[in-house]
């Protein structure tokens, strides 16, 4: 197990309790270090006969030197969340909150960008504010929703694309508040996609609401991003369902 350089501490730990498990020595091991120095000696060994990588496109570079060894990459997420007009809003409302703000939005399978049916799209909006400002905001110590991000540099990145979307008019339906590493839960609507917030993946706090007049338009927004990791599709009808989904080219 080689863990990112931020996440170093809890893979240690993890490590450390297979062995407290009484795995045998030398089955299970942990090498940290910057993945830029040690990344091509550990995929590029002979001893390896798998490689499974979590991240982003470093997981293209890494297939390319893998050769013939079996590889399973779970990468970048701009996952899509499409909103019919016949969707339970209070199931896609309460879904949509729960897989774009837990871990703060650091998971690669969060919901990131919610595509919404313009007929519904107000309403469901409205719910969906009415459960982040219910999120609580603080320490991870004291249990809260939301929590600091894990490096200053990921809160600049962040508020980067914050800033982009405020600058070309996007609706905040929240402040925008930070602290440090701490941003607060933030649901932008009426996002373009000229918008970098549109695309690009935050992994943070901060969701962005496209308004679309098809379901085509939904689709061909989730297809046309450069990531392909997962999505979902909210209706009632389960032949619909299928079809979306089917069509949406996503891993799940």
């Amino acid at each position: 197990l080689k863990p990112p350089t931020q996440g170093a501490v809890a893979a240690l730990h993890m490590v450390h309790c297979f062995h407290l498990a009484g795995f045998p020595k030398g089955l299970i091991s942990c090498v940290t270090g910057k993945g830029s120095e040690i990344g091509d000696f550990l995929t590029m060994h002979p001893s390896i006969n798998c490689i499974s990588f979590t991240g982003g496109d470093t997981g293209i570079a890494i297939s390319k030197k893998a050769g013939m060894i079996p590889l399973q990459m779970e990468l970048g997420g701009k996952d899509a969340c499409i909103i019919l007009e016949d969707a339970d809003l209070d199931l896609a409302a309460a879904n949509i909150v729960k897989g774009g703000f837990s871990y703060s939005g650091q998971r690669c399978t969060a919901v990131k960008v919610a595509l919404v049916m313009e007929s519904v799209a107000d309403t469901l909006v409205e719910k969906v504010k009415a459960k982040v400002a219910k999120l609580t905001v603080g320490a991870p110590e004291d249990d809260c929703d939301i929590t600091p991000v894990v490096t200053e540099s990921s809160a600049n990145f962040i508020e980067g694309l914050v800033m982009d979307a405020k600058q070309k008019a996007a609706t905040f339906c929240q402040e925008y508040k930070r602290e440090g590493n701490l941003i607060w839960p933030l649901l932008l609507d009426n996002v373009r996609p000229d918008m970098r917030i549109a695309w690009e993946e935050p992994f943070g706090p901060v969701l962005p609401v496209i308004r679309i007049n098809s379901v085509e338009e939904g689709i061909h927004h989730c297809n046309a991003s450069n990531f392909g990791l997962q999505g979902c599709v909210f209706t009632r009808d389960i032949n619909k369902a299928i079809l979306i989904s089917d069509a949406m080219e996503t891993g799940t």
